[in-house]
């Protein structure tokens, strides 16, 4: 499937960033290729990119202040594409804001799958109704979710995640149910986005994250979100 949509390209390493770019642009991708923060800065703003594919290990420090730096002004979906293997700092990068994370070495053809996924989850949706759950409210043709009437601020993941869960209130969803629907087959045993996104969902929407009220665990199960909610058209 061919594709007109820009991605940025943030690698400092040569060999990687013309592979990145040939294979991007064999589906049809235009790329554009920045080699530190400060041009990807300048590129981000001047570009309008439809995804960033980043790497954090960059010469003019760490590219997780980019993800941070991008986040204050836009949804723009993020992979991050790094070496840097550990949980921890995967947790980290998903935390700030990242949509994927991807570790180097990499195979092209996942790398390209999970492109399109993530672009998928953020096209627009026509669903032109709302729907109230107690303080919260997710409005499907704004794509915008309040709480108490204040707009929450929620990356392209996490609204798409917390939209799942809304339609499927009172529900028990299955770990890999979820992990398919939001990002995919091949995401099934990855727990550890899972627990990353509902805890953040937690914290911005929960009066007490540690006792939440909406998102609720089924311990070895998955996940239920507890509402009798109403749907408006």
């Amino acid at each position: 499937m061919k594709s007109n949509e820009l991605i940025l390209l943030v690698e400092d390493d040569d060999a990687i960033g013309k592979l990145l770019q040939i294979s991007l642009e064999e589906f049809g991708y235009k790329t554009r290729l920045a080699k530190d923060m400060i041009h990807a800065k300048r590129e981000w703003m001047t570009q309008n990119p439809a995804l960033l594919i980043l790497d954090i290990g960059l010469p003019d420090g760490d590219g997780k202040s980019l993800i941070s730096f991008i986040r204050k002004e836009s949804l723009t979906p993020i992979i991050v594409l790094s070496a840097r293997s550990d949980e921890k700092e995967i947790i980290a990068a998903l935390d700030m804001g990242a949509d994927d994370y991807v570790t180097k070495p990499f195979s092209t053809h996942e790398l390209l799958a999970r492109v399109r996924s993530t672009l998928r989850r953020t096209i627009q949706e026509n669903v032109p109704n709302i729907l109230t759950c107690k303080e919260l409210t997710i409005d499907f043709t704004c794509k915008e979710v309040l709480l108490n009437g204040t707009l929450l601020k929620l990356t392209p993941t996490e609204y798409h995640l917390l939209s799942f869960l809304m339609q499927n209130a009172n529900k028990v969803l299955p770990h890999q149910h979820i992990l398919k629907t939001i990002w995919g087959v091949g995401y099934q045993n990855q727990m550890q986005y899972l627990r990353t996104y509902i805890n953040t969902l937690r914290k911005k929407i929960e009066k007490n994250p540690t006792r939440p009220l909406y998102i609720t665990t089924e311990a070895s199960i998955g996940y239920r979100f507890s509402c009798t909610h109403e749907r408006d058209t």
